[in-house]
């Protein structure tokens, strides 16, 4: 395969509870370095999909491939070693509460390394710099603001240096301006470590800010109806209900 290989794939990917489903007939691909934007309104299940891509939830039927491996249908030693290589950014931010910002950084150092404790420290320092905490290693959660939550959030999945970083709503909460700050750490990241990344959102202007490609789940049919750059689809997509969903508010974006 090319350098800009395609690293997450999906095929014929069908999700469901039960005999309730949720989405199906999902095939699409995120290339290399990519910033990928799942999309579509309340109820689609966006959160679920991205549940199966980390291996969370197992689908129905169908594959999901991790840098060619197929990761449903692997040994359980391979899909660990998968899953070490996924860092997930909650909606929440999912930090614990009773541990500093340093303590929840170094949580899966201290669990998936060997490193000394100098060394672990050392990384934490790193982690929490790379997203502008520098010197909050000491603070509690409750005592930073919800968008410095956020960022603590992605210090702490990109604590093993992942190659895949998936992210669950993270403007979910913020106001304008600390939403829009964290879309640019979040480009800003990948190009700096060019890792590749998935994002949950049904925000405008995190989609139309980060994304290079992006795939519409419609809840109504329970499959993708569109896939692609959003600031291409927003005026070329066949499908009014791609185009109404990317110019909500009026707004005609071209990016």
């Amino acid at each position: 395969m090319t350098e800009k290989e395609a690293l997450i794939v999906t095929r014929d990917l069908e999700i469901a509870y039960g005999d309730f489903v949720i989405q199906s007939n999902l095939n699409f691909t995120v290339n290399r370095g990519e910033i990928f934007v799942i999309m579509g309104g309340s109820g689609c299940g966006k959160t679920t999909v991205m549940r199966a891509l980390t291996g969370l939830k197992r689908p129905s039927r169908g594959e999901v491939f991790l840098g060619g491996i197929s990761l449903w249908n692997t040994d359980p030693k391979t899909r660990d070693r998968l899953a070490r290589n996924i860092g997930i950014v909650y909606q929440n931010g999912a930090l614990w509460s009773s541990m500093t910002l340093a303590e929840n950084v170094s949580l899966p150092l201290g669990e998936f390394t060997d490193l000394s404790s100098g060394e672990i420290s050392d990384l934490v320092s790193l982690k929490l710099a790379l997203v502008g905490l520098a010197g909050f290693e000491d603070y509690y959660p409750s005592e930073i603001s919800g968008g410095m939550r956020k960022r603590a959030g992605v210090a702490r999945a990109l604590a093993l240096d992942p190659q895949f970083l998936f992210f669950d709503e993270p403007s979910a909460g913020l106001d304008p301006v600390t939403s829009s700050l964290l879309d640019e750490l979040i480009v800003q990241l990948r190009d700096s470590l060019g890792t590749t990344m998935v994002m949950v959102t049904h925000e405008l202007p995190s989609i139309f800010s980060v994304a290079d490609s992006c795939v519409f789940l419609d809840a109504e049919t329970r499959t993708m109806i569109a896939t692609g750059d959003p600031k291409r689809l927003v005026h070329e997509s066949p499908d009014p209900k791609v185009r109404a969903f990317l110019t909500r508010g009026g707004k005609n974006r071209t990016g």
